[in-house]
């Protein structure tokens, strides 16, 4: 009998096991290769780059999104009512909502969400009240499904603040791993974590919107340069992000067993400059610039195709008067070599290097690697070493980066951001506004400041369109920046995968739009 009951247990056994094998085999899984960003934690509260990962991994989402041409559309929300002088809205929550663990999302947890963003948000640096003002009052109407936002200036903006990554709804009070497992309303949800390695998503049984395509995502985080595209050819993943190597976006582009989906760049590669340091010598700062061949670079075998060559803080694409402004500081290296010698800025002991204030010009410059940050460091470097100025490379992670900026460890900071990443320039263009708490390069310019404000006081487009112009000018005359170009966007899959889509606010990456092949 004992050996009887063996066998049919034995069996038993096997037959589970084989059925669980074969219940994971039918799995639909997608493996997705990306850059890892703040060592890839999701808190929408700790860090601008944690909250993008929340809504980047499909956890996350917000009370309205951007379409491909940033237009501003309904997402958690259904709709909005906003008052004339723009200081009150009401919004009307979509109905039917649940988070991924099944509780509803009400407009109190809508409101609790919005709350604890600008509560938690200064221990960090997402600077959420560059979106939503600690000095706004929301109140929940759950009857009515509504919140209302009472702010303290108009803002002729808030829906496209209330898209931004750090605005989007979480549960708060059911979350209990803040950096890692915050539950969220999107078509994923975290099912484990591997520290600096990646995560498996689930799908969420509970989503709102159609049909999740695939019960799992795994995301496994990667350098940048080659390591993606290596990986996608080796068939190690489906799915990548940000191909950032000229000659492996060609090779996918031309071999037809991958598809290479590229969106018109919003985003603006630039170099920060530290204003409280060295570089608030003007003449000095605006021989740097004028020292830099951003054209060479942009078209070089290293960079030609991922940007596009421009010299102001906004891309040419963008409605707002680029090809109206004028550059003094055009690439002209003996000009900047006269420039320097007239200042007094000179090489007195033959090392090659000019000294200012009896001391050698190095300069730390920060940069990591994505996006070709690092290869328009590398070449900026040698530029500026041709007119005597010497560069101590800092190249670590975006974290170090970061956290070079925000302390002012730097002199130079290469980045990459996005331009219009709540529907306007308003946020971004906040970065040179003595008054911001994101101005991370000291600039004070009164007559910047002045325009800033207008703007944020002007509700009609043209003339917010005109005064952007203006700032723009400001900055190019201050030689405020060193622009490296804007950049293009891109995601490339292999035949796994049915369909994906980059999208020009490069916010929505893992979403239910990219599907299994048939």
């Amino acid at each position: 009998m004992k050996k009887k009951l063996a066998i049919v247990l034995g069996t038993m056994m096997l037959t589970t096991l084989g059925m669980a094998v074969n219940a994971q085999a039918d799995d639909k899984v997608l493996t997705f290769g990306c850059q890892m960003y703040s060592d890839g934690l999701i808190n929408p509260a700790a860090q601008t780059n944690c909250a993008w990962n929340c809504m980047r991994f499909g956890v996350g989402e917000a009370l309205f999104k951007f379409d491909d041409n940033m237009e501003i559309q309904p997402w958690l929300a259904e709709s909005y009512e906003a008052s004339e002088d723009s200081m009150t809205y009401t919004i009307k929550i979509r109905d039917g909502i649940k988070f991924s663990n099944g509780t509803d999302m009400t407009a109190s947890k809508v409101k609790e969400s919005l709350d604890w963003v600008r509560e938690e948000g200064p221990n960090g640096s997402s600077n959420p009240q560059n979106y939503l003002p600690f000095e706004a009052e929301v109140t929940a109407d759950d009857a009515a499904g509504t919140i209302t936002i009472q702010l303290p200036a108009p803002d002729y903006n808030l829906t496209g603040n209330l898209a931004y990554p750090t605005m989007e709804i979480i549960n708060v009070a059911e979350t209990e791993d803040f950096d890692t497992g915050v539950i969220g309303t999107g078509p994923y949800m975290v099912e484990s974590h591997a520290d600096l390695v990646g995560y498996t998503m689930a799908k969420n049984p509970n989503y709102w919107d159609g049909e999740v395509p695939y019960d799992k995502v795994e995301i496994t985080f990667m350098g940048d340069a080659s390591a993606k595209a290596n990986a996608l050819m080796a068939g190690q993943v489906d799915l990548v992000e940000n191909i950032t190597n000229v000659a492996d976006l060609q090779r996918l582009q031309e071999d037809d067993n991958y598809t290479v989906d590229i969106a018109s760049g919003v985003r603006c590669g630039f170099s920060w400059i530290n204003f409280k340091g060295i570089l608030g010598n003007d003449t000095l700062r605006k021989a740097i610039v004028m020292a830099i061949d951003n054209e060479t670079i942009c078209a070089s075998n290293t960079i030609g195709g991922l940007y596009t060559t421009g010299f102001s803080v906004l891309p040419s694409t963008l409605a707002y008067g680029y090809d109206e402004l004028e550059n003094p500081y055009a690439y002209d290296p003996d000009a900047a070599n006269a420039m320097l010698d007239e200042a007094g800025i000179v090489d007195t002991n033959g090392d090659g290097i000019r000294e200012l204030d009896g001391q050698d010009i190095y300069l730390r410059y920060s940069s990591y690697e994505n996006r070709l940050l690092n290869d328009f460091s590398d070449a900026n470097t040698l530029y500026m070493s041709e007119i005597g100025i010497g560069v101590n490379s800092a190249y670590g992670s975006s974290d170090d980066c970061w956290n070079d900026l925000i302390s002012f460890n730097y002199d130079l900071d290469n980045n990459n951001w996005t331009t219009v990443g709540n529907g306007d320039p308003t946020e971004y263009m906040a970065n040179w506004y003595g008054k911001s708490g994101s101005n991370y390069c000291g600039y004070q310019s009164d007559e910047y400041d002045a325009l800033y404000e207008e703007f944020l006081a002007t509700a009609d487009s043209a003339a917010r369109a005109d005064l952007l112009k203006q700032m723009q000018q400001v900055l190019i005359n201050d030689a405020a920046v060193i622009v490296d170009g804007y950049y293009n966007s891109s995601m490339a899959y292999s035949k796994n995968v049915g369909y994906a889509h980059i999208h020009t606010a490069d916010y929505y990456w893992i979403s239910t739009e990219i599907t299994p092949a048939e």
